[in-house]
Formats: structure tokens, sequence, C-alpha cells
């Protein structure tokens, strides 16, 4: 792009960290490897917290950030989803964008594209009124877009809820899925979230194209699905992965007491326990968790948030308010310390994955720490807990097998029998429950070996995302 001005490119993440990491990993790659320019348009309920000014602060000068004004959700019961709260939050913020816009124009310096995600689509009015492209970037699994692009077709074929369908769908490419695992928030087609939900899906075909964080070798057949040329549907580019594979900020204290302690330990030895941004157990649950990685003899990493019974409640906010150390049973950090190390809160996850000494990762299966551990060929224990994880543990489980899965049972909670089994299951290279051939363990090891190698050649070799990008600048 010698002797042109560098494209400008406006982006809109949905509120939430989840969200606006890998939105962040998509514009340093826009910067370093094109010559773009980005501006983040930052919307929320609230003021940003500060984990997403710590990140956006960190970025290159190259990447700016608008912070919009809180939208109004003063009339959100409290006990909406967080889908909902997500997607009204982007809707009413549209008039604080159309000021943006207009003093991009003024300044010269209207973007050529606008890229939001999958909750933001109503943010493309402005696009259109401002003559600006409007892409959707897809920051979970090509099986899951797919899934999203046909639910306008679900929701009018299907009369009862998902959940009740006796047969799973099938999606061409992708791995059946029964309506019981879809994501959290199709389980009750007549909540808000739903409509929600639904609301977007159907203006996906607004974009110009979707750019959806994953690569041919993860999901080959679902990713050659959804290029077939379609009408109704825009182009698909995987341009996956896209993670942080360098030094992210946080707490110097912490990361330097748990990389130091993973410096001590034998090598693929340790099992990191997370339950991503936003998750959080039952106290019941996690008592369970904590003997059973005890007794599993294994040496844990274990970034631990307070217990709380909903799923998602650190979803905006990460830290907890209470000391989550106080939920382990009595003696347990003394019983554990020899094979232990239990972190409150927050780790450097990045770090930590591709750290020698790390050998597993128990996961609630977000997309952005799948994605980080394939790229350092870090196998998994999949432990959904919300949104589309379910339908991310089937993928990484029964299709991809990188992971093994973490079985509740009819009360919904993973004893501690379970955890010690799956445990040694992934970290001694044996899976005991019902084997009668082969060796699960060793199994999802290479395969994820494998896929470390599909990723790491993606990376090196940005074709199919230069090729997203051409599009991006016409």
């Amino acid at each position: 792009m010698e002797g042109s001005k560098a494209p400008h490119v406006a982006m809109i993440p949905s509120p939430g960290m989840g969200h606006l990491i890998p939105f962040v990993e998509l514009a340093k790659r826009l910067v370093h490897n094109h010559g773009f320019t980005v501006t983040f348009i930052v919307v929320g309920e609230g003021p940003p917290s500060k984990a997403q000014r710590t990140v956006l602060d960190s970025l290159p000068s190259s990447i700016s950030s608008v912070f919009l004004p809180p939208a109004d959700l003063t009339d959100i019961l409290s006990t909406a989803r967080v889908a909902t709260r997500i997607s009204v939050t982007v809707t009413r913020s549209n008039p604080e964008l159309r000021k943006v816009f207009d003093s991009f124009r003024a300044d010269g310096r209207l973007p050529s594209s606008l890229i939001v995600d999958l909750f933001g689509t109503d943010a493309f009015d402005v696009a259109f009124e401002f003559h600006v492209s409007p892409y959707l970037f897809y920051p979970s699994t090509a099986n899951v877009l797919s899934f999203f692009l046909n639910l306008p077709k679900l929701d009018e074929t299907v009369s009862c809820e998902f959940r009740e369908l006796t047969e799973p769908v099938k999606l061409p490419g992708c791995v059946p899925v029964f309506g019981k695992d879809f994501l959290d928030i199709a389980q009750d087609r007549e909540n808000d979230g739903y409509k929600c939900l639904l609301h977007n899906t159907k203006r996906y075909k607004e974009a110009k194209a979707i750019l959806v964080n994953t690569f041919d070798e993860l999901e080959p057949n679902t990713i050659k699905a959804l290029q077939e040329p379609d009408l109704d549907k825009p182009p698909v580019y995987p341009v996956g992965p896209l993670v942080n594979i360098g030094k992210r900020e946080g707490d110097q204290r912490e990361e330097s007491e748990c990389l130091k302690w993973l410096d001590n330990q034998p090598f693929g030895s340790v099992l990191y326990v997370s339950f991503g941004s936003g998750g959080t157990l039952s106290c019941e649950q996690l008592n369970e968790l904590a003997h059973g990685l005890a007794d599993s003899k294994q040496r844990f990493l274990w970034v631990i948030r307070s217990p709380s019974g909903v799923a998602d409640s650190s979803y905006f906010n990460s830290h907890s308010h209470t000391d989550p150390l106080t939920f382990l049973p009595p003696g347990y950090l003394a019983s554990t310390k020899d094979r232990g190390l239990v972190i409150a809160s927050w780790a450097p996850q990045a770090q930590i994955l591709a750290h020698s000494s790390t050998g597993g990762f128990l996961t609630h299966c977000g997309w952005n720490s799948t994605m980080e551990s394939i790229v350092n060929g870090v196998p998994l224990i999949a432990w959904p807990l919300y949104a589309e994880q379910k339908m991310n543990a089937i993928l990484l489980t029964d299709d991809i097998h990188v992971a093994l899965r973490a079985h509740a049972g009819d009360d919904g909670l993973v004893m501690r029998e379970e955890v010690a089994r799956v445990v040694k299951g992934l970290m001694e290279g044996e899976e005991g429950k019902g084997m009668t051939e082969g060796d699960e363990g060793k199994r999802v090891r290479h395969k994820m070996t494998k896929m470390k190698e599909g990723a790491c050649r993606v990376m090196k070799d940005d074709r199919s995302f230069t090729k997203a990008l051409s599009q991006l600048v016409l």
C-alpha cells in the first residue's frame, strides 16, 4: 500500500472481555501485517472496565479508541439475559455512533469498513447511512456460525422448543447437535435473549462478508460448506487463529508467582484449570472440583473465582469481590501445596498455555481459550458452562478429538470421582471408563499436536487472511 493512504477500519466489539480480546487480535493483524489503521468504538451500559482500558491502552498508536457514552438500560430488567443486554446496548448506541461517524467524515477519516460481531448488526444502519461497508466478525467456531446462519430457517420450520427435538440437527459439514445442547439462549424461544439473537442472525446476510476465527484444518468440512455459493449468505472467510501469543498486561505479582511455580514443575506435568473471563461454579461444584483435583494426584494450576449460582455471573466483572480462596475446603491449600497452586480471579493465560510445564487445560470451551490451547498444542478437558460452550465441547470431543469430556450427573454436577478420572485420563494418557482398545488420552494429545502444526502453518501463510482483507479495502 505504498504511496496510498492507509485504509481505516472501525470496529465495534460487543460488551465483555470475551468479545474484545479476539477483536484486538484482529486489529493487530490488520495493522502489523497489512498497514491498516483501526478505531475501536467501545459501547457499554457503564464506563469501560479497568481490564478493557488496560488492553486498549497497550495497543500501538495506529489503533485508537472512542468510548461512547453509556447506553441507557434502566428499563431492562436486572434478570435479563446477557445476550439481551449486549444487543440492546449496541442498538441504543446508534445515535452516538452517528456522531462519531460525522466527526470522522469532517476530519476526512471516514472508515472504508465497519466490523461488528455477532450481537452488533443494528450498527449496520449507521454504516449504510454513511456508505461504509458493513462486515461481521464471528469470534467463535464455523460450526456455530453455520447454526446461526441457519437459525432463521430453523425458527420457521421447528414448532417445538429445540430441546424437545428427538433427533440431532444436521447442518452441512457440521457435527450433529441435539437441541438440548444448543446455546443457552436458544433453549427458551419466548425469552427476549433468543429474540435478540434471532433478530441479529436475520441481519447477517446484510454483511458484505463474514470473517470467522477458525482455520481450514480445524473445521474443513464446515468451512467448505459455508463457502459454497449462496445468494442468501455473504462470503465467509476463515481468518484464525487470532490469539494473543505475546505478553498481556496483568497483575505482575500473580504473574511472577505462577510462572515461577511452573518453572519448577516437570515438563508437561501441570493441568491448567480456568473457566475464562466470565465463568463461575456453584459452591457445591467448586467443592467437587477441588476434591477431584486433589484425588487425581496430578499437578494443577487453578484460577478460582468466588462461587455463584449463575454460570456467567463474572461476564462483565471478572474479579471476585470476596476472596475466592475462602470457599475452598478446610486445609485444602496446605494439603495440596506439593502438587497444586491456586490463584484468585486472574492469571496470565497466554503465558501459562505457552509454558513447557503445562500439559493440559480444563476449560469452559470458550473459543478464545480453545484457540490459545490449539496454538500451543495443549490438550483439553471440556467443561462447558454457558453461551455456545456445549456446542464447542461437542465439536472438540466428537469431531476434532482434541478434548476429553467431564460428564455431569443427572443433577448437573460433575462429581469428584469423575473429575479425578478425566484428569488422570488426560495427564497420564489413559481414560479408564469403558475403554476397550486404544488410549483415548494419548489420541487426544496426538490430535492436538497435529492441530498445533496446522495452526502454525496458517499463521505463517497469510493467504486466506489477505483474501478477506482485499474486500475490506474495496
